[in-house]
């Protein structure tokens, strides 16, 4: 694949990403939801940390702030090494699976970069409101804004029998985690090299 040819795969992915990402923030109050089927729904919710919330302040004796500030200096950090990645890929002419695989994480990286980058200084807040892009009240700060996830599939809603031990009675949702078309990107990205493992890293054939 080329240089090219990766390049527009990344563009498409980041303005999905972006455009859907804006829509929601303009047009949604934090945890509004739309039920599109009753398997999916839009949910918009913030992510102040990374996969599945997880916050760095959790492991390490740091401020909410201040750990915010280092995960998003190590998410640009390794976006620039996927990039290089991406690059030395192409230039040694690495399998098409490959390239188009980094072309997706790098793309779904991104996208979330963004996000932590500028978001706290172009929209203000959602809590009990509908926010405002390029507002003049921006709800944080460079390198501080919340990564916007709207994509959830709960498609078993359902609640525990009162039979069953501990959990009882308790709400049960089969595939909780609610995402962004970045982090979709880069799921896919890392399935697609676990998966299509020997395509993605031929072994050269012996003269």
């Amino acid at each position: 694949m080329s240089l090219k040819k990766a390049t527009l795969v990344i563009v498409l992915v980041l303005l999905v990403d972006q455009i859907s990402k804006i829509y929601v923030k303009t047009h949604f109050e934090l945890h509004e939801h739309v039920d599109v089927f009753s398997w999916f729904k839009i949910l918009f919710i913030e992510n102040e940390g990374a996969a599945w919330g997880a916050k760095i302040s959790d492991i390490l004796p740091l401020s909410d702030r201040a750990g915010k500030l280092m995960l998003t200096i190590f998410r640009i950090f390794a976006i620039i090494g996927i990039g290089y990645w991406l690059m030395d890929s192409i230039k040694k002419k690495g399998s098409q699976t490959l390239i188009l695989a980094i072309a997706l994480i790098f793309a779904g990286a991104f996208g979330n970069i963004i996000d932590s980058v500028f978001y706290g200084v172009i929209f203000n807040d959602s809590y009990g409101q509908v926010a405002t892009m390029f507002s003049d009240d921006p709800y944080g700060s460079l390198f501080h804004g919340k990564v916007v996830d709207m994509l959830s599939f709960p498609m078993i809603d359902t609640t525990w029998p009162e039979w069953v031990p501990v959990v009882g009675g308790d709400p049960f949702t089969f595939f909780d985690p609610i995402f962004n078309i970045a982090d979709m990107a880069i799921s896919i990205g890392v399935g697609i090299l676990l998966v299509f493992n020997k395509k993605a890293f031929p072994k050269k054939k012996e003269a």
